[in-house]
C-alpha cells in the first residue's frame, strides 16, 4: 500500500510513499505510517503531530489548517477518515467476510460469544471482536484496554486476521460509542442483532433520543436484523427486515427453569418446541441464548442443532462463569459496581443451597463514592463478603477496604477484609463448605492488577482454580 492510493481514499493526492500503518495515537507511530489527529474530549491529537514526525510519520491527517513538512491532509471530521484509511490499508477485510454485529444495553458480550460459539461449534468458522478479546475459531487474544469496539485502525486489523486466518464470519459486539465515533463506519455488515436499551452512556449521547439513533444506526445499515420484540426501541425498527425474538416474536422460550448448575427452557419456533439445556447462571441469560438462536436460525442454520450445542457452552470469561458446580459453586463475574454487584448475587441466591460467599474490592482512583454502597450491597445481599484488592493503583487498599467495611457494617453480614487479592480468594477456598456458591466479583476477564508500583499478570479463573485444586479447563 502506498500513500497515494491511501489518500485517494479522501479524495486527496500524495507521492506514492510506502505505508506501513495507520494509527491516530501517536505513541504508536513507526516510520512508515500514516498519523491521524483525532480531536477528543480530553486531548487534541493534533497537539501530538511533532511527536508522531519524530517517530516516523510519513503523512499526516487532521481537521486544522496546517503546513508541515509531509504531505498532509486536511479533512472534515478526521474520525470518519481514520475508518476510510484503516479499512483501505487493511484492503476491506469485512467484505470478504460475513459480519455479525451485536448492539444494545445489556446483553451484548454473552449474546456475542453465544452467536461465536454456535458458528464454530456448527462447523462455521468464526472470529469474534468483544469487550472480553478477540478470538479467532478457538485461538483467543486478549488485548490491553477497555474498549467494548475498538478504534478502526485495531478493528479492521483484527477483521484482516480473521479473514486471513481463513475463516468466514466474524462477530463484532458494537458499542454506541463506535458507532457515533465512526470507528466501525467502514465494516460492511451482514446482520445486526439487537438485545436491550435502556438509559446508559447519556452524558454522550444527550438523551435516550440520542442513544436509541446511535444504536439504530447498525440496523439501518444491515439488510437484516434480529431484534428483541420485548424492547420498545427495538420495535420502532420493525418496519426493517428483520426477525424478531422474544415473547410476542417468532423465536420465544417457554418452561423456564433455573438451577444450580444451569437454565433450562423450551424454544419455541414455528410451532416445534425444542428442549435447551443452558450451563450459565441468571434467568436474564434466556433473552440472550434467544437472540444468539434467532441470529443463527437467520444465518440459516438449523434451530435443532444450534439448541444442542448451548449445552456445551463453556461460558463468556468473567461473566458470570461458571468454574465448577460443586461440591462449592465458584463463579467468576465482572461486577464492579453497587447495581451490577447486587443482580450478580441475587441470580445466585435461589440456586444456592448453603450459603453465599463473595470476594469483592474496589477501584483506587476511581469512584470513591461506590465503595460504601458496594460493602452494603455485598453484606446485605451475601452471608459472608471478603473484601480484598481491585486495582489499587496509587491509593492505599487498606483505606479503600475501610470504606466498603463501613458499607458492609451497615448491612450487618459477616466479612473479612484481607488486601492481597490471591490470598483473599485462598481464604474463601478455606472458608467455603459443600453446596456454598462463592462469588468472585470484580476483575472477571481482565487481565492484569494494578498496585501502586506495579502491574501484575492476572487470571481471576485460573487462581480460583489453583486455590481450590481444580484443573485447568
Amino acid at each position: 500500500m502506498d500513500l497515494a492510493q491511501l489518500f485517494s481514499t479522501l479524495g486527496q493526492k500524495a507521492p506514492p510513499l510506502p505505508v506501513s500503518g495507520v494509527t491516530h495515537d501517536s505513541r504508536k507511530v513507526k516510520p512508515g505510517f500514516v498519523y491521524v489527529a483525532l480531536k477528543g474530549q480530553r486531548h487534541d491529537g493534533h497537539a501530538f503531530i511533532e511527536d508522531a514526525l519524530r517517530r516516523g510519520a510519513i503523512a499526516v491527517v487532521g481537521e486544522a489548517p496546517l503546513t508541515l513538512p509531509v504531505p498532509y491532509a486536511r479533512v472534515e471530521n478526521a474520525r470518519r477518515a481514520l475508518s476510510a484509511l484503516a479499512a483501505t490499508f487493511y484492503r476491506h477485510p469485512s467484505r470478504a467476510l460475513k459480519v455479525i454485529g451485536v448492539t444494545g444495553t445489556d446483553g451484548k458480550t454473552t449474546t456475542s460469544h453465544f452467536i461465536h460459539y454456535l458458528l464454530n461449534a456448527l462447523g462455521t468458522p468464526a472470529g469474534l471482536i468483544s469487550s472480553v478479546g478477540y478470538a479467532f475459531g478457538d485461538a483467543w487474544r486478549f488485548p490491553e484496554g477497555h474498549f467494548t469496539t475498538p478504534e478502526a485502525p485495531e478493528l479492521q486489523a483484527v477483521l484482516a486476521e480473521i479473514r486471513d486466518r481463513g475463516l468466514t464470519h466474524a462477530v463484532v459486539e458494537t458499542s454506541s460509542h463506535a458507532l457515533a465515533q465512526h470507528r466501525v463506519a467502514d465494516v460492511d455488515y451482514d446482520l445486526a442483532v439487537w438485545t436491550h436499551l435502556a438509559p446508559e452512556h447519556l452524558d454522550y449521547h444527550g438523551d435516550m433520543e440520542g442513544y436509541f439513533e446511535a444504536k439504530a444506526a447498525l440496523v439501518r445499515r444491515a439488510p437484516y436484523s434480529v431484534l428483541n420484540a420485548g424492547c420498545p426501541y427495538a420495535r420502532r425498527l420493525f418496519d426493517r427486515p428483520h426477525l424478531a425474538y422474544g415473547e410476542g416474536g417468532a423465536v420465544f422460550a417457554k418452561h423456564v427453569e433455573e438451577g444450580p448448575e444451569g437454565l433450562r427452557f423450551s424454544l419455541v419456533s414455528e410451532g416445534q418446541a425444542i428442549p435447551v439445556a443452558l450451563p450459565m447462571i441468571g434467568a436474564y441469560n434466556v433473552e440472550n441464548a434467544l437472540a444468539a438462536l434467532a441470529a443463527l436460525k437467520a444465518l440459516g442454520h438449523s434451530l435443532p442443532e444450534a439448541a444442542e450445542a448451548l449445552a456445551h457452552f463453556p461460558g463468556v470469561p468473567g461473566r458470570m462463569q461458571v468454574i465448577a458446580a460443586r461440591p462449592v459453586r465458584l463463579v467468576v463475574d465482572f461486577a464492579h459496581t453497587p447495581g451490577a454487584l447486587e443482580k450478580a448475587l441475587k441470580a445466585l441466591r435461589p440456586t444456592t443451597e448453603g450459603r453465599l460467599l463473595v470476594v469483592v474490592g474496589a477501584a483506587g482512583e476511581r469512584d470513591p463514592g461506590k465503595r460504601r454502597p458496594l460493602g452494603a450491597a455485598a453484606a446485605r445481599l451475601a452471608d459472608l463478603a471478603i473484601f480484598t484488592e481491585e486495582d489499587s493503583r496509587g491509593e492505599p487498599t487498606e483505606a479503600i477496604l475501610a470504606e466498603l467495611a463501613a458499607g458492609a457494617r451497615e448491612g450487618g453480614a459477616e466479612f473479612h477484609l484481607e488486601p492481597d487479592r490471591r490470598e483473599a480468594i485462598r481464604l474463601a477456598a478455606r472458608l467455603a463448605r459443600p453446596g456454598d456458591t462463592v462469588l468472585f466479583a470484580g476483575k472477571g476477564h481482565e487481565r492484569t492488577l494494578e498496585r501502586a508500583n506495579a502491574v501484575l499478570p492476572w487470571d481471576e479463573a485460573a487462581e480460583v482454580r489453583r486455590a481450590f485444586g481444580i484443573e485447568s479447563a
